[in-house]
């Protein structure tokens, strides 16, 4: 049955603004709100009422969108799993009570549909109810409060979670696991802790989630509330087990249930989203052209639309790229490392716009995943083109570099302790100093041998020696010579943003 409600959640994920109206409209619900609140509402329909009048709706609606996909559903479905409508009841005790589905599971409900009802968690898949929502009473009008409820675990109940593999050692993936809500029967109900919360199994206290810091200034610390598992504390035997929850009464009212769940892991819940939520690129292209489609009323015709290969959440290449059905961007991020951080910390929020991101409302963008693989590492971004095509976007600083590449002439080597090369003046050292070619090699101060000469024609010569030297090196030349070089020399060049001669510009 399972399988059957996911195909038939994906035709509604597969819907325009007017299908859904039709849907909802057709089974007596508000047709109105924004597209992410339709697809939500139909969502939930699916989820609960699963009658045969609704699927045979959905049916006709998908059917008349997608014609040529009719055997969409054989195409979908394992072939182990065969549809079979006819054992969907239609009764009217079914029907008002409806059913619960966490997960995509579907189990009857013993329970009136007063009775508040928690919602479903991707991660945990329920498959017996060992408790049900049961309210936690004060008994007295002390600040904080001790309740206690009591089960047993079946034979079969105890095997199961004795054969179960281990997700890492010590936590094993069936549980028993307690979840505590506000008492309220609008609506389903997310997790939430009382304040002083404390639990205790069989006479041992089990681990609470604690409090995520906030790197934020002024931000209070949030305290992740998710389902307790209390599996390593149970009588694995027909002996009852007792839970002791201690919590503070300050005016509001919760509720406990335990259940009997598997839970999955990140990778499991990828495997899942490969099987039932990817968008096909032709349906993406259309999405594309959808919103590239000209307005006549808008001023401004946009004639592409940008869209970067970097996922937000880790800055690094999309590996499959995922977005969620409602929102309005085109914009991916990576599927495998959105679930592993909600496995963590689940906030199921996109990293995008920030919108909810919940998982039945993800898939993976079929055209983005063509893509990637197409292009090179060194693409980052592309952009989507009004006729559903795309191309690639080069980095700016990448064609910049391309373009001073292809416009700089080829120049040829300088050796710059030439002189005058390149309209420069020579580069000065404390080790040498390069000579006009062809000048004398008139002695200097502190000039020691006689000077080398470099393969320009130039002479080196060797300073070694300071000119506080002069008088022990006996100079050879005087001031007279040394002015008269100096004169008969033509002033050296500057360089090419005039600078002085002593800052020397190299390519």
């Amino acid at each position: 049955v399972w399988m059957e409600l996911v195909l038939f959640q994906n035709m509604v994920k597969s819907f325009r603004v007017s299908d859904l109206q039709t849907l909802l409209a057709s089974m007596g619900r508000s047709k109105s709100g924004l597209k992410q609140d339709l697809v939500g509402r139909a969502l939930r329909l699916v989820q609960t009422e699963y009658s045969p009048e609704l699927l045979k709706n959905v049916r006709q609606l998908y059917e008349s969108r997608f014609p040529k996909t009719s055997g969409w559903l054989a195409a979908r479905r394992p072939e182990s799993v065969p549809v079979n409508y006819s054992s969907l009841s239609s009764s009217p005790t079914a029907t008002s009570q409806g059913a619960d589905y966490l997960n995509g599971i579907s189990k009857p409900i013993t329970t009136p549909a007063a009775e508040v009802k928690l919602v479903p968690l991707p991660f945990y898949q329920t498959l017996e109810t060992l408790l049900p929502p049961t309210e936690l009473i004060a008994q007295n009008s002390e600040k904080l409060q001790d309740s206690q409820c009591i089960f047993e675990l079946t034979p079969s109940q105890a095997d199961q979670i004795r054969n179960a593999s281990e997700l890492r050692p010590g936590i094993r993936s069936i549980q028993v696991v307690l979840r505590i809500c506000y008492t309220d029967s609008i609506g389903v109900q997310e997790d939430q802790y009382p304040p002083n919360i404390a639990v205790k199994v069989n006479q041992s206290y089990c681990h609470v989630p604690g409090y995520y810091p906030s790197n934020k200034p002024g931000v209070e610390p949030r305290r992740p509330c998710r389902p307790i598992n209390i599996t390593p504390w149970l009588h694995l035997s027909n002996v009852t087990n007792r839970v002791t929850i201690t919590w503070g009464n300050f005016g509001k009212r919760y509720s406990v249930a335990v259940y009997l769940v598997r839970v999955f892991t990140a990778a499991d819940l990828f495997s899942q989203l490969k099987l039932c939520s990817v968008e096909s690129a032709e349906r993406c292209r259309e999405r594309i052209q959808d919103k590239l489609r000209f307005d006549p009323e808008s001023e401004i015709a946009t004639t592409g639309l940008r869209v970067s290969l970097i996922c937000p959440l880790v800055k690094m290449r999309l590996g499959v790229p995922c977005r969620v059905l409602t929102c309005a961007h085109l914009q991916c991020f990576d599927a495998v490392f959105f679930l592993q951080m909600n496995e963590k910390k689940p906030t199921w929020t996109c990293p995008v716009c920030d919108k909810p991101a919940p998982f039945e409302l993800l898939t993976i963008d079929g055209l983005l995943s063509e893509i990637l693989k197409e292009t090179s590492e060194d693409i980052e971004e592309i952009e989507y083109l009004t006729d559903g095509s795309w191309r690639p976007i080069r980095d700016e600083k990448e064609r910049e570099r391309e373009r001073e590449r292809s416009n700089t002439p080829d120049y040829p080597v300088v050796d710059i302790c030439i002189p005058e090369a390149n309209g420069h003046s020579p580069a000065h050292s404390s080790t040498s100093l390069t000579a006009k070619s062809g000048s004398s090699s008139v002695g200097m101060p502190g000039v020691t041998g006689a000077p080398a000469v470099a393969p320009g024609g130039g002479a080196v010569v060797d300073l070694t020696l300071d000119s506080s030297s002069e008088e022990e090196g006996g100079g050879a030349g005087g001031d007279s010579e040394d002015t008269e070089d100096s004169a008969d020399s033509p002033a050296p060049k500057r360089g090419r943003y005039n600078y002085d001669k002593d800052l020397v510009t190299a390519y």
